[in-house]
């Protein structure tokens, strides 16, 4: 029988944990004065927005930047920017003049289109990038990059060319931007547009918004055996990996994994499987994503998945348990997920009827916990005011085995 096609996840669950003495340092060099003359408009503040505004008067730019947030700090009060004075923040409203006179803008992929006219700019010619796309101009052209998106995963790109081109997974998480899933998809997708030659793409399966740019998938994998067999069909390329010594909790985090060394491979740098075998041992989960807390005197073993914060994590989380029953907590303040308009928690009742309970929390606790029982769960299904009482609750509710 087949080993079964698998479902991608979050390639960023992993992180490898090298000795220091083995610790690699990559450093660029390239022109800082390649953007000397031009001014640069960087709309979105966060850590990523405030990353490129940095980037860009340190290639001798000037930056206007702008953010709705008039809670934020101005970057000329922040002491990382204090060596530069060509600089402007705009916190609150923001005319589309203001960028109309610039020669470019880097938009934070939490910005929507249709706010400062970015919509008419993009329509104008006038140059209008991601985040990433921006930070990728700054690279030697010759570099090797794999190039991983998603809704759980990194920025919407438009021209960034990587050597591995990997779509994760695409979810109703952004639909207040981008609208529809197939709008959303094709966005997406774009990454694709930009690779030339022999270079490698993974998509989702599973996802028909996305499956249909491209054939079959490439991995398969074996959940038994945890074998996973690579097949790239256009070259000939077959090859097994063996992740039987993984430490990650989850068949999806297996997936992951699985993903990762399909990557290394496509990159053609020398490494092969027999070397990624050795290093599956020393992964390790990042936090709050399936994370073992620890295992009590009872026997229980409490994990941390908070990091799953859309209906599609939660449920990957879940089914990542296999044959154990968990009390599983669900809480917080939820949104509208879907393009139904619905919180979507009622997408969970399959999976939870296999588990041993569940204890909802938070602002939205008694809509989650509603949702669920009007679904038909039929496990106990209790609301605790608070994560304290939450956590109390299931204790009592837990047992061994």
């Amino acid at each position: 029988m087949a080993a079964p096609s698998i479902s991608l996840g979050l390639l960023s669950d992993f992180a490898v944990s090298p000795k220091p003495s083995s610790a690699l340092h990559l450093r660029v060099r390239c022109s800082f004065e390649n953007l000397k003359g031009q001014r640069v408009a960087v709309v979105g503040l966060g850590a990523s927005g405030r990353a490129a505004a940095k980037l860009a008067l340190s290639r001798g730019a000037s930056v206007v930047a702008i953010d709705k947030n008039e809670q934020l700090v101005p970057l000329e009060g922040d002491p990382q920017f204090s060596e530069y004075t060509d600089l402007k923040t705009i916190l609150g409203y923001c005319d589309s003049k203001q960028l109309a006179n610039t020669d470019r803008v880097v938009v934070s992929p939490g910005v929507p289109l249709w706010e400062y006219g970015l919509s008419s700019f993009l329509h104008s010619g006038k140059l209008v990038m991601s985040e990433l796309d921006f930070a990728a101009e700054m690279l030697p052209q010759d570099m090797k990059i794999i190039a991983v998106i998603g809704t759980n995963g990194k920025s919407t790109v438009t021209s960034f060319s990587g050597q591995v081109a990997i779509i994760l997974n695409l979810t109703s998480d952004h639909l207040e931007r981008h609208k529809t899933m197939k709008n959303y998809a094709e966005i997406k997708c774009r990454l694709f547009s930009h690779m030339k030659h022999t270079k490698l793409a993974v998509l989702p399966v599973d996802n028909c918004n996305v499956a249909r740019v491209g054939g079959y998938p490439g991995i398969k994998m074996d959940f038994k055996t945890k074998v996973t067999t690579f097949s790239f069909p256009t070259t000939g390329f077959v090859a097994h990996l063996q992740l039987g010594d993984l430490k990650a909790l989850g068949a999806h985090n297996e997936s992951n994994a699985a993903v990762a060394a399909f990557s290394v491979l496509g990159l053609d740098v020398g490494i092969d499987c027999e070397f990624i075998e050795s290093t599956v041992g020393i992964l390790s989960i990042l936090p709050h994503r399936m994370q073992v807390v620890c295992t009590d005197a009872d026997g229980i073993t409490w994990v941390d998945d908070s990091k799953a914060t859309n209906i599609e994590s939660t449920l990957t989380g879940l089914k990542g348990f296999k044959e154990q029953k968990a009390v599983v907590l669900l809480g917080g303040l939820a949104k509208a997920l879907n393009e139904q308009d619905t919180s979507g928690f009622e997408q969970l009742i399959d999976v939870l009827k296999h588990h041993k309970g569940v204890v909802t929390f938070g602002s939205s606790g008694a809509m989650i916990q509603k949702t669920l029982c009007d679904g038909g769960l039929r496990i106990p299904c209790v609301r605790a005011m608070n994560l304290e009482e939450a956590v109390h609750i299931a204790k009592s509710m837990a047992t061994y085995g």
